[in-house]
């Protein structure tokens, strides 16, 4: 059995106020306009070792909502783990109203291996893995803390990504809509506050959709959360306009959530819509020589790269399936058998359920 053992590194001065509760994470006491940094750290399991999530409580002076903000789900995807790194150092607990729950890194092994994807010991997607178990493997503890101290705890959720090593991504915003999803119009809000170009609709319609390799995003709709995904920054990149358009939306998620006390600043962006996308698997593994690597509209049947075997020999030259716009894909060279090369967003006028 794998019990969850929780270390306070450092504890702040509190100043109590009466119109605040506590906040509790695991077996830590956070008083109202204080912050404390915990590690949540799951012991050592039958094939591998123990595992630390560092964790983050701003611990407003009044009575507000809970938001987690989530980075490094993917060790190798820089962009979130320094975004919040640097947003944390700014935010002032008795400003606010409510609680910043911030996982500042979830993927500590996969972070220290510079692995991209997947845990370095037992291979397994942590964003595939939720809601995890406690005594399962390394990657199914992580999972099953982060759902357990942090997102059920939440009143919104933000899961912070960017384009891992090896991919290119152009910024979006992911919201969830459908049945099964919660306050579609919130996470909108939210959404349009970090002020990136395209917001893509995820319809959650089914049980088998939000459980079939549930990532942590859908730990949120699972738990009737309103959820957001953020993408921005590509290659495994640190690009500091990346980080601080990841750190500007943020800050305007605390005026939307009112959280605090100031005006979001959102622009008049020219935001395009999309309603999901479609994925464009390929047949063989090999090298990947792709003819698109940017955000930019496709056309159905549009020439998107060649594959060649170990060889050199070309063995499938793909074409788009379906019109949309490119929102990310390989780079190359390498791929894999199954993998898709890219992900195309259908267009819509606008978002709804």
């Amino acid at each position: 059995m794998v019990w969850l053992v929780v270390m306070v590194l450092c504890v702040s001065e509190v100043s109590v106020a009466k119109s605040q509760d506590v906040f509790k994470i695991a077996d830590v006491i956070v008083q109202p306009s204080s912050r404390e940094d915990v590690y949540l750290n799951t012991l050592s399991g039958d094939n591998d070792p123990a595992a630390i999530i560092p964790v983050t409580v701003i611990h407003g002076a009044k009575h507000g909502p809970v938001l987690a903000v989530v980075a490094g789900i993917h060790g190798y995807e820089y962009t979130s783990i320094i975004a919040v790194n640097q947003w944390v150092k700014q935010l002032k607990p008795d400003t606010l109203s409510g609680t910043v729950v911030i996982v500042r890194l979830a993927h500590v092994p996969a972070f220290e291996e510079r692995s991209i994807y997947v845990n370095p010991y037992d291979r397994k997607n942590l964003n595939r893995s939720f809601p995890g178990s406690v005594d399962g493997s390394q990657t199914e503890r992580i999972a099953w803390a982060i759902s357990n101290q942090v997102v059920a705890q939440s009143d919104f959720l933000i899961d912070l990504h960017s384009g891992d090593g090896g991919e290119w991504l152009t910024p979006f915003i992911g919201v969830y809509g459908g049945p099964l999803s919660s306050n579609l119009p919130l996470a909108l809000s939210v959404a349009q506050g970090f002020n990136f170009p395209n917001i893509v609709e995820y319809k959650m319609k089914t049980q088998q959709q939000v459980d079939t390799r549930r990532s942590l995003n859908r730990q949120g709709v699972a738990e009737k959360i309103p959820t957001i995904l953020v993408e921005i920054g590509e290659h495994g990149s640190r690009n500091i306009n990346d980080v601080n358009a990841m750190i500007s939306g943020l800050e305007n998620t605390l005026s939307v959530l009112k959280i605090n006390d100031k005006d979001a600043d959102i622009s008049d962006v020219n935001r395009r819509y999309f309603d999901g996308t479609n994925a464009v698997p390929v047949k063989h593994s090999g090298l990947w020589f792709p003819a698109v690597t940017s955000g930019q509209w496709i056309k159905q049947g549009q020439l998107l790269g060649e594959l060649q075997d170990y060889f050199g020999r070309t063995v499938e030259t793909i074409h788009s399936p379906s019109a949309g716009y490119s929102l990310y894909g390989l780079a190359g060279p390498a791929v894999k058998k199954g993998q898709s090369i890219m992900t195309i967003a259908k267009p819509v006028a606008r978002v709804s359920d």
